[in-house]
């Protein structure tokens, strides 16, 4: 859950030679997701990367396309064997014998590939799958001794906090008990003895939405504020990231894991949400990302582990249209699919360039904050726009006056233009709700100002 960071990456890494090992000041890396349908080809996204500096990936799966781009980049990558693998990958060693030969071994070492998470979020995983968790993780360990490869591949497991039956104060962070012994224990066992790191989903934003009344605006974004003092320890907070990260090393501790090291698969702020997901909204994520880089710069640690600097994977590089759930998952992007970013952030009091090559995107004024905007996908085909256009204009109710010949909006005269405005027309007067922009995958929303000719755009209907 930013690339804006990207460019800092080349000045955070100064990498050791030994796998999955990160530099004394800290690590900022990106986990590339796909569950979209207008992303740019995976070259264009390698090229994007190195770009900006990044140097290190998190991939979902071993999608072939990916991890051959990815080939010669530079780019160290986290690859993932998916939740619906586990069964197999724990039921027989033949299966993660042919996975590893097939997804790992093929592409090393042009493609640099340092770690396997296998699985992710394991045990809040509808299909029931925590059994197989560890299993799977000591069969696909097992392949890569097999095949001299468990030296420089490590092996884990991202977890959700809500793997915690407490966390707060931190001090008193706890693993749920019915976790503990079945698949807590053997897994943080297995991660020691291979010199690995627990991987960790972080998000501040999901604590703050739910307890707004509670929790500091400014804790959770990393802004002065008084801080927390954990009432357990006397140790000071800072920031919610800390506190969150600090439960999981006192939830480790308490069942004699207090030597593994931990590694943020996962942290982000969404630049848009559904009206009760409070906070979300393009300043707070461009405030979140942009604290959690400066965070990162310090080489500091959590008051708990002060001399263990932070590694963390921001989420995501782009807004993923295809994803369900709240508005919010569809916003979690660095980046929209046409590579330009998705709001501005201000390191070390200068703006961070996405891409001398591609057009500068117009910074987003005071007064656009928390504005946002429909706007067609250029991807789709005309059909889809087509038709979009027609609903909008004609049953949607939009206002498409503007875009007829002659109108303010009628130049540019392109299918795309047109349907943005009428797009944008109509999910204003639905009041930006949800759902509103999305028509069959053919348009998504903004947080910046469309630029279409002379043409503006509407905020309200």
């Amino acid at each position: 859950m930013a690339v804006f960071v990207l460019s800092l990456v080349l000045l955070l890494s100064s990498f050791s030679a030994i796998p999955f090992t990160y530099a004394d000041s800290g690590m900022i890396g990106v986990n590339y997701g796909r569950i979209a349908d207008n992303l740019p080809a995976p070259e264009k996204v390698v090229e994007l990367l190195k770009t900006q500096g990044i140097n290190r990936v998190k991939l979902y799966d071993t999608e072939k396309t990916v991890l051959t781009a990815l080939a010669n980049s530079g780019i160290k990558v986290v690859v993932s064997l998916p939740n619906e693998n586990l069964a197999s990958a724990a039921a027989d060693q033949s299966y993660t014998d042919t996975w590893v030969q097939e997804n790992i071994k093929k592409y090393i070492p042009a493609t640099d590939i340092e770690a396997i998470a296998v699985g992710n979020e394991v045990f809040v995983d509808p299909r029931n799958t925590t059994t197989y968790l560890v299993p799977a993780m000591t069969n696909v360990q097992s392949s890569l001794v097999k095949f001299n490869l468990d030296k420089s591949i490590k092996i884990s497991s991202p977890i959700a906090l809500s793997a915690l039956a407490s966390s707060y104060p931190p001090s008193a962070g706890s693993f749920k008990p019915e976790l503990i012994e079945p698949v807590i224990k053997p897994m943080l066992d297995l991660i020691r003895k291979t010199s690995s790191h627990l991987m960790v989903n972080a998000y501040p934003f999901f604590a703050y939405a739910a307890n707004a009344d509670k929790i500091s605006l400014d804790y959770a974004l990393f802004k002065d504020n008084a801080g927390n003092v954990d009432s357990g320890n006397g140790l000071k907070y800072n920031s919610l990231l800390d506190a969150q990260i600090d439960a999981v090393f006192a939830a480790m501790s308490a069942v004699g894991f207090n030597d593994v090291k931990l590694v943020v698969t996962e942290t982000g702020w969404p630049s848009a949400g559904d009206e009760n997901e409070i906070g979300a909204g393009s300043a707070n994520a461009a405030s979140y990302n942009g604290g959690l880089v400066k965070r990162v710069l310090t080489g500091n640690g959590t008051p708990l582990k002060p001399k263990e600097p932070l590694n963390v994977y921001l989420f995501a590089l782009f807004n993923e249209n295809q994803k369900t759930g709240p508005t919010s998952e569809r916003n979690y992007g660095l980046f929209y699919p046409n590579e330009n970013k998705v709001y501005d952030v201000s390191l070390s009091g200068k703006s961070t360039p996405v891409n001398d090559n591609k057009e500068k995107v117009v910074p987003v004024k005071p007064s656009h904050v928390g504005q946002t905007w429909c706007v067609a996908n250029g991807k789709t085909t005309k059909e889809k726009l087509q038709e979009g256009l027609d609903y909008a204009c004609g049953e949607g109710g939009a206002d498409c006056r503007p875009i007829q010949p002659g109108a303010t909006c009628y130049n540019p005269e392109s299918l795309e233009a047109h349907a943005s405005y009428a797009f944008n027309s109509y999910y204003q007067k639905n009041a930006r709700g949800v759902g509103t922009c999305n028509f069959g995958g053919a348009a998504y929303v903004v947080s910046q100002p469309p630029k279409y000719g002379k043409c503006e755009f509407p905020t309200e209907h």
